[in-house]
């Protein structure tokens, strides 16, 4: 009986000393986070590698849908709704999976996201989404299967597929000028200095309503004791896309005396480049 005891208690020990063994995973996972605008994307997926193998059309069949990575599906989230190929999608988690094709892959957004790769049972009721992209030869061959976000701006971004030497992208739209104005309209009840610089900020990134840029900036600089030579430059571009060119000028010359003061280099140069610019106009 002592003999039994002590050899399970020898093997329990030798399974407990396995679980603790950590080796590398053949597909790695991935986990990452991009900001869009205003708008949060997380993508969590495992990555096979190529491995000398032919992927598509063999590996990986044509006409069928796939997990878009390895081991458990991929997921990706957004926290607002986005449009993509014309069409609503509810902010949320997906589980993401793609029917590669020669020259296109479907793209599904799956309500599910607890499978081990494909579901038994697919179930079209599931499909929030389901989308098309163009397939693109690659000249260089990717070697372990990348999902990215690439060509971010205010309003969108691409959703990257890129394994052996195809490359797809799916392009999606953001909410980020619906958010940003209620977002100004809201605070702008009982606003700060900076709060006024950053709406004046955005309207002239955006190029949207100047004559209202131009009024926030205003106030930014009134209600700041220290007239942040920021503030002027700012104006003095919002001035220039209005076409006051003169008013720029003499804008940019009070902005350059502060970043002077200060010793900002960076700011020095642009306002001497900009004045040296609107004083061709």
């Amino acid at each position: 009986m002592i003999r039994f005891i002590i050899a399970a208690t020898t093997f329990l020990a030798s399974l407990l000393t396995q679980g603790q063994i950590k080796v590398p995973q053949a597909s790695p996972k991935a986990l990452f986070t991009q900001t869009v605008g205003l708008t949060e994307v997380e993508i969590e997926y495992s990555r096979p590698s190529i491995k000398g193998r032919i992927v598509f059309g063999d590996l990986v069949p044509f006409s069928k849908i796939w997990r878009a990575g390895a081991n458990a599906n991929t997921t990706i989230s957004f926290t607002d709704d986005v449009t993509i190929n014309g069409a609503t999608l509810k902010k949320g988690k997906y589980a993401l999976y793609v029917m590669p094709k020669a020259e296109e892959w479907e793209i599904y957004f799956y309500n599910d996201t607890n499978n081990w790769g494909t579901p038994e049972k697919w179930d079209d009721a599931k499909v929030a989404l389901k989308t098309s992209a163009k397939t693109e030869i690659l000249h260089k061959s990717v070697e372990t299967f990348t999902i990215g976000i690439s060509n971010t701006d205010f309003n969108g971004a691409n959703l990257d597929f890129l394994w052996e030497k195809t490359a797809v992208s799916l392009h999606f739209e953001v909410p980020t000028n619906k958010t940003a104005i209620a977002s100004i309209d809201k605070t702008l009840n009982g606003p700060t200095s900076g709060d006024y610089f950053a709406a004046s900020q955005y309207y002239y990134n955006i190029n949207g309503d100047l004559n209202k840029a131009l009024v926030y900036v205003n106030k930014a600089y009134e209600m700041n004791e220290k007239k942040p030579f920021w503030y002027t430059r700012l104006k003095s571009q919002i001035q220039a896309k209005l076409g006051d060119y003169k008013g720029a000028i003499e804008t940019a010359k009070n902005s350059l005396e502060g970043a002077k003061s200060a010793n900002n280099l960076d700011y020095i140069k642009m306002n001497e480049e900009s004045i040296k610019e609107w004083t061709k106009k």
